[in-house]
């Protein structure tokens, strides 16, 4: 749901919303929807209110399926494989799984060495992607509150355990995430949730949103700021899917 355009120019009084190319929107719809596959003349009819045209729409997917983001049905569109796990973390930033917190917390310290750029970076990602913050270079700190395992493969590249920092805990969480910054772009995107009603607006809109929910910390509500924003802007997102869900079901089902 990530748009690349790096002159995307934000609204006078709004949050920076980059406009989404034909991929994006193709992206967005099937990653929203439950199965990943709509038929092909559903897709067409779905795109066409978002500003996107039938050529646009066939060059978009047929560069998709040779970069192995789609595959061809019998009748349309399916996620790859490879995208299936963007859509279970983007599922997971809607209805994260947590557990009561006890006051430990996750610890990943990499033990690897010799690695170049480019696995260095695809570490960091997927350490990211699990919610964990850097602490010091190497070493990665979350409160266990989450109900997920980490991945046997960290065990190639670091050492996990759990720890209970002297620090005060909310003291920590602080300094790992920026809780406040967080919080006020969240904010001003629930301030244009009821405002932005035509539906190309309404997925970029929402787009973003999904970036924004990907980067919530998830933490205990005993070490967020009052007032913290995050389920308000799940519950907004979740609407927004029941509404887009139901659009597809009644051009599949009337077709």
């Amino acid at each position: 749901m990530r748009s690349n355009d790096p002159d995307a120019e934000p609204a006078p009084d709004g949050p920076r919303l980059r406009p989404l190319s034909a991929r994006s929107v193709v992206l967005s719809l099937l990653l929203g929807t439950h199965p990943p596959e709509l038929p092909a003349r559903e897709l067409g009819r779905l795109v066409e209110s978002f500003d996107l045209g039938g050529s646009t729409l066939r060059a978009a997917l047929s560069r998709m399926v040779a970069a192995g983001d789609l595959r061809r049905t019998d009748t349309g569109y399916r996620l790859s494989d490879r995208l299936l796990e963007r859509q279970r973390r983007q599922d997971e930033s809607v209805q994260p799984r947590t557990r009561p917190w006890d006051g430990d917390w996750e610890l990943v310290a990499v033990t690897a060495t010799g690695r170049g750029p480019a696995e260095r970076a695809e570490l960091r990602t997927r350490l990211t992607a699990l919610r964990l913050a850097e602490l010091r270079e190497g070493v990665w700190l979350r409160p266990a509150n989450l109900d997920r395992p980490l991945p046997a493969a960290l065990d190639e590249v670091a050492e996990r355990g759990t720890t209970r920092p002297a620090r005060p805990a909310a003291e920590l969480a602080a300094r790992l995430w920026p809780l406040d910054a967080w919080a006020d772009e969240a904010r001003e995107l629930l301030g244009h949730v009821g405002r932005t009603g035509r539906p190309a607006e309404r997925l970029t809109l929402f787009a973003a949103v999904v970036r924004h929910l990907l980067a919530d910390p998830v933490l205990p509500p005993s070490l967020l700021p009052a007032g913290w924003p995050g389920d308000a802007l799940r519950a907004a997102y979740a609407e927004y899917r029941r509404e887009l869900e139901g659009e597809v079901r009644s051009l599949v089902g009337g077709s």
